[in-house]
């Protein structure tokens, strides 16, 4: 099958980071180790597994961060590589193994990405204490080879499909998938609709686990799927309070007001002057940049994950605040903290996806997600701006890492187009 493949190579990485901001060959094109070419399908490694056909797949900003070099090292004992990429998937079921309750043939099915300790292999009994609790995005064995067998090889360390030797992600033809993984969507639901329920997921998962919510206002920084998901995530999670949604780029203020934003502000002045709103009072320091008292926001959520975001989160905190770390935050030098302690905050970061308390019972956040978009009717498929066949990969790419550019917020590939 045809598919976009990845391999971390120490030349790959000298060059990426070497030329990756003069040329876009070195990160994504004929210098770089992204490839598209014909790999080999594994076969189904157990009897509840599944394969799919990809209809669609998301880039997201962790697969730019990953392509540039720009993401952590810290993770990297967490992925194992050559890999087909693609994580955020919308799949049609093509073929189920005999002990499959779950899905059937013709299903389309949306794919949680994050690897367990069953798709490891590993019996319930056996099982780490996050996946036994339903918490399988931070399993303990992410790091280690698993018992199960895939195409005669045992199945490699990784925590997400995407980033994983043995399980080939979104950005190809077909691929396999435990029954676990997969959520049948509705008919009322678009293709690029459902291709959505992986990001927007992971502000369902941050919303639904900060409530109850109170009565002060919130504020959201990002202009991307997972801000934008937050804000729609919030509202669709019950929180009713004035909702500050900071973006950049006028269409995406469009659609943040359409998913539940009461106010858009632009980061500066108009941001400011809504925190001043709250209450807060500026103050100079004898050094650096002004600080405020009295007011501010009591629920914060980074999702931008800079030293400029967290700085703004910091300082732009009501006491006792919660602030929210959605963005892939790493090494940031010179973070001054003094707020964190001065304000007593909580910081909490959150990661994919769980089971989740909601409505008197216990659902994953896929489900929970899948059925508010179809209760909800929201025009999220607003966020989707580019789509490109998998050939097209190329281009997809540059729309994504160049968003300023391209205006791009979610870009698509389209392998069975």
């Amino acid at each position: 099958m045809h598919a976009v493949t990845f391999e971390i190579t120490i030349p790959s990485f000298l060059i990426g980071k070497g030329l990756g901001g003069f040329t876009e060959s070195a990160i994504f094109g004929g210098l770089s180790r992204v490839r598209y070419r014909d790999v080999e399908e594994p076969p189904l490694p157990g009897d509840d597994w599944v394969r799919l056909e990809v209809l669609e797949a998301g880039i997201c900003g962790t697969d730019i961060g990953t392509l540039t070099f720009k993401s952590s090292p810290i993770l990297e004992p967490f992925g194992s590589f050559p890999a087909v990429l693609g994580h955020e998937v919308l799949a049609r079921v093509s073929e189920v193994g005999p002990a499959v309750r779950r899905v059937e043939p013709g299903q389309r099915v949306a794919v949680d990405p994050m690897i367990s300790c069953k798709m490891r292999g590993f019996p319930g009994d056996a099982q780490c204490k996050s996946c036994a609790s339903g918490l399988h995005c931070t399993c303990a064995r992410m790091g280690d080879e698993g018992p199960l067998r895939v195409s005669g090889k045992a199945f490699q360390p990784g925590m997400t499909v995407g980033y994983h030797n043995s399980l080939p992600g979104g950005w190809g033809e077909r691929m396999i998938a435990h029954e676990s993984q997969l959520f049948v969507v509705d008919d009322a639901l678009s293709n690029r609709t459902a291709a959505l329920i992986e990001p927007l997921s992971i502000g369902m998962h941050a919303a639904l686990n900060v409530r109850p919510f109170g009565d002060g206002a919130a504020l959201v920084i990002g202009s991307g799927p997972i801000a934008l998901g937050v804000i729609w995530s919030l509202r669709a999670a019950g929180f009713r309070g004035e909702l500050v949604a900071q973006v950049k780029r006028l269409h995406e203020a469009d659609i943040a007001k359409s998913l539940g934003a009461s106010l858009v502000v632009s980061p500066g002045d108009e941001a400011r002057q809504a925190l001043v709103e709250t209450g807060a009072r500026g103050y100079k320091p004898i050094v650096g940049d002004e600080v405020y008292a009295g007011g501010g926001f009591p629920l914060i959520f980074d999702c931008v994950g800079s030293g400029q975001s967290l700085t703004q989160c910091l300082r732009y905190a009501a006491p006792r605040a919660k602030i929210v770390m959605l963005g892939c935050a790493a090494e940031i030098p010179k973070l001054d903290l003094s707020f964190l302690w001065a304000r007593e905050l909580e910081v909490k970061g959150f990661l994919g996806y769980s089971l989740e308390d909601w409505r008197g019972g216990r659902s994953h956040t896929f489900q929970i997600t899948h059925d508010m978009l179809v209760e909800t009717g929201a025009p999220v498929e607003a966020m989707v701006t580019h789509v490109f066949p998998l050939g097209g990969y190329r281009d997809a790419l540059s729309a994504a890492a160049n968003r300023r550019q391209s205006g791009s917020i979610k870009v698509l590939l389209e392998p069975a187009g």
